[in-house]
């Protein structure tokens, strides 16, 4: 009775087995060439990469583990693994704080949405534009560096620059001393005195607006207690005029800095003024040097050497963070849109401040939003590249060097040793996984 019983159901049965098998074959089909491409795009090049790594750089000789030894003996590696650590640690973790403050803030501002379109917009710029942006912004020079441009703004605003960076004194005609200053006359003055400091190498239009003719110094302009001069270019348009002499034509240097030295101290200043002159008063009987002080042929301030050695991983992540903070910032703003406002409400009522309400309630809950973009962050910096290569000019290149750009280097940018490069690129593959199965875990348990 029983077979005969059952015979109806496994009838039943049979077309629901064939209708799921159809569907099984019919996803196969489907999912079949994205398995392919990926297998051809992922998977094989893993393998391969993972064999080439157990070759010497020509591919012949098997050396195993020696290029993973390489990588623990090499400096430039790991100054590349150093460099890495530093964007792990700085980039995710000033993204995440800076995109959440701009989410929060973004909450309470009138034009919101055109304020996240300004800050999301960089993220429509390819990292190879973002890194010419950057290495233009950077350069040293203030005419072209906007960076450079604005500190030198701010500092000649607070501190007064070198009069006359390229002025040097004429050899032989009374001043003496190293280039750059500080010139000194060859002879002693005495109170009373009159002399003339002649300068050359600053050209026309380096001069001042302010500046006059020369006026040759006076006899009777010192007085018993002062010491009279002129500084002046001692170069007449044409050539003409007798060097070491105030010539007609020739102009006044005003805002030099002169000083009165006696026995390695000074007694007097002074500053030039529009014709030149100067009067150094106040001095006792004696005799006394005059120096034009190095203060006043110093090079001008140019800046934050930007793309040097001691400053190129900061500059090279603050692109970085020009680029990403939107990104943190929309993620974000779309979990604390899901926050439940009578949670908020509740803590205002209860007397809670904004901060309180920040650190105790907004922040607590916004955590797995938080860990999942912290986390994205971290598997796209292992891997950054652009801004790397771009940015860091060839000198310092090896300053600023990741795990990527170094594996680039190394098989293909003059290195011509895939057999280490490989190594690179399964150590940079075993750092990102773990990352990677952390974030796919966290989306399947927020999915649940």
């Amino acid at each position: 009775m029983a077979p005969t019983a059952t015979a109806p159901a496994r009838a039943a049965a049979d077309p629901r087995r064939r209708a799921l098998a159809r569907k099984r074959r019919l996803a196969v089909a489907f999912v079949l060439p994205a398995l392919l491409l990926l297998g051809a795009l992922v998977v094989y090049p893993v393998f391969f990469s993972f064999g080439r790594s157990l070759f010497d750089a020509s591919g012949d000789r098997f050396v195993g583990a020696g290029n993973y030894a390489a990588i623990l003996q090499d400096p430039a590696t790991l100054k590349a693994i150093r460099n890495s650590t530093i964007w792990v640690v700085v980039a995710p973790t000033l993204l995440t704080g800076l995109g959440l403050v701009l989410a929060v803030l973004t909450e309470k501002v009138r034009w919101a949405t055109a304020f996240k379109l300004v800050l999301f917009l960089p993220m429509a710029v390819s990292f190879l534009a973002a890194g010419i942006i950057f290495r233009l912004a950077y350069e040293q020079n203030p005419d072209r560096g906007v960076l450079n441009a604005v500190a030198v703004g701010i500092h000649d605003t607070f501190e007064d620059t070198a009069a006359y960076p390229t002025a040097r004194a004429r050899e032989g005609h009374g001043l003496a001393g190293a280039p750059g200053g500080p010139y000194s006359t060859e002879r002693t003055v005495r109170p009373g005195g009159t002399l003339g400091l002649g300068l050359v190498g600053v050209g026309p239009d380096a001069l001042p607006a302010a500046a006059k003719p020369a006026s040759a110094p006076a006899d009777t302009a010192g007085g018993t207690d002062a010491i009279s001069g002129t500084v002046y270019l001692d170069f007449a348009p044409g050539g003409a005029g007798t060097p070491g002499t105030v010539d007609p034509g020739e102009k006044g240097l005003p805002g030099i800095k002169v000083e009165a030295v006696r026995d390695g101290k000074v007694a007097a200043t002074a500053t030039a003024a529009a014709d030149g002159t100067f009067r150094l008063a106040g001095l006792g009987p004696g005799e006394y040097t005059v120096r034009l002080p190095a203060a006043n042929f110093a090079a001008p301030y140019q800046g934050v050497d930007w793309l040097g050695p001691a400053l190129i991983t900061p500059a090279v992540i603050g692109a970085y963070l020009w680029v990403w903070t939107g990104f943190a910032m929309v993620l974000i703003g779309a979990g604390l849109a899901a926050i439940p406002r009578d949670a908020l409400e509740a803590a205002r009522m209860d007397g809670a401040s904004e901060g309180q309400i920040f650190r105790k309630i907004t922040v607590p809950l916004l955590a797995p939003v938080l860990t999942v973009v912290f986390v994205t962050l971290v598997i796209n910096v292992m891997k950054v590249f652009d801004l790397v290569y771009i940015i860091a000019p060839g000198p310092v290149q090896e300053e600023a060097n990741v795990l990527a750009t170094r594996m680039w280097l190394v098989s293909f940018g003059g290195g011509n040793d895939q057999g280490l490069g490989s190594a690179l690129s399964i150590v940079l593959l075993l750092l990102v996984v773990p990352a990677m199965v952390f974030n796919i875990r966290r989306f399947r348990r927020s999915g649940t």
